[in-house]
């Protein structure tokens, strides 16, 4: 077994039980969704979608990795390299150091 493979692996699990635990709390997964506590108004945000948001983006995460995973045990280890740099590009893309404007597209019209 390689390392990248090993990794990748790890990685998709974590964000396949993070998944699921989105997809269990509904709205109440919107707590723990980082920044969300440090709102001035949390009750004008759209819990419900912050919640599914961070499921779907768990589970591409897990998708990703998941096929990493796979062909970097079939193919080469260079393969998990590529899976994990699109994991990162993705996360880092998501990634605001404002939580007034990570938020802003969840605010309930």
């Amino acid at each position: 077994m390689n390392i990248g493979f090993c990794t990748c692996t790890i990685l998709a699990l974590l964000f396949l039980i993070l998944s699921i635990i989105f997809a269990l709390l509904k709205e109440k997964g919107a707590n723990y969704v980082s920044g969300f506590n440090t709102l001035n108004h949390p009750e004008k945000y759209d819990k419900a979608y912050i919640s599914r948001d961070m499921r779907n983006q768990c589970f591409i995460y897990f998708v990703i990795l998941s096929i990493g995973s796979v062909l970097s045990y079939y193919l080469s280890a260079y393969v998990a390299i590529v899976a994990i740099l699109v994991w990162l590009i993705l996360l880092f893309r998501n990634f605001n150091l404002d939580a007034e404007k990570a938020f802003e597209k969840y605010l309930i019209q």
